[in-house]
């Protein structure tokens, strides 16, 4: 009876050693998972993921007679006290052509906050052509109470969409920015890799 219980006793510290680490391991692909992910998006442009270029990688590429329209899309978060806005609502130009656009910002509480940009594009499957050169997402933004400012984003759309048959006959693309306070507002950059020009307050 008691090598019976010893063995069952046995038996139930395997299986729970066995299942601790089956969760242990769950868990670490979770947190895996995350820039796995992040990393899969950016390299496909899955979901409307933008890619980022070098400026030695934009200058090789040559521009092309097909116009493209560039339609540009502002928002922030629920609670987020900023306006935020593109200065200009659409940009014509051509598909390997390097353009800029801007967008405003302005922090209208009475606090300094730090945002962070996300964004995609649509329709999805143009992510994996659409380029920034620089941009004011590349890094955490900081607004001063009052402060506003007018923030850049280079880019251009890679000429190898032309040969995507899934997008080259796309004629508007549309860049998203949705604005979000950082987990810590204490720190940040106003400049960053797309400095931010200040604007007035």
């Amino acid at each position: 009876m008691a090598l019976a219980l010893d063995a069952a006793r046995g038996r139930n510290r395997k299986v729970a050693a066995i299942a601790a680490f089956g969760a242990l391991a769950m868990l670490g692909l979770g947190f895996a998972s995350v820039p796995l992910y992040r990393m899969f998006c950016q390299a496909t442009g899955f979901g409307g993921t933008t890619q980022r270029a070098t400026a030695a990688q934009a200058a090789a590429v040559k521009g092309t007679a097909r116009p493209i329209t560039i339609r540009f899309d502002g928002n922030v978060a629920s609670g987020m006290p900023w306006l935020f806005r593109p200065e200009q609502v659409t940009q014509d130009g051509h598909i390997g052509e390097r353009k800029m656009a801007f967008f405003i910002a302005k922090n209208t509480s009475t606090r300094p906050i730090v945002g962070r940009a996300i964004f995609n594009v649509t329709p999805e499957q143009t992510g994996a052509y659409f380029h920034k050169i620089q941009c004011f997402c590349f890094n955490e933004q900081r607004l001063e109470p009052g402060e506003e400012v007018r923030m850049p984003v280079i880019y251009y759309v890679d000429p190898d969409m032309l040969n995507d048959p899934n997008a080259k006959d796309v004629p508007e693309i549309t860049l998203s920015y949705t604005f979000m306070e950082a987990a810590d507002s204490t720190t940040g950059s106003t400049t960053g890799s797309a400095p931010a020009a200040p604007k007035n307050k």
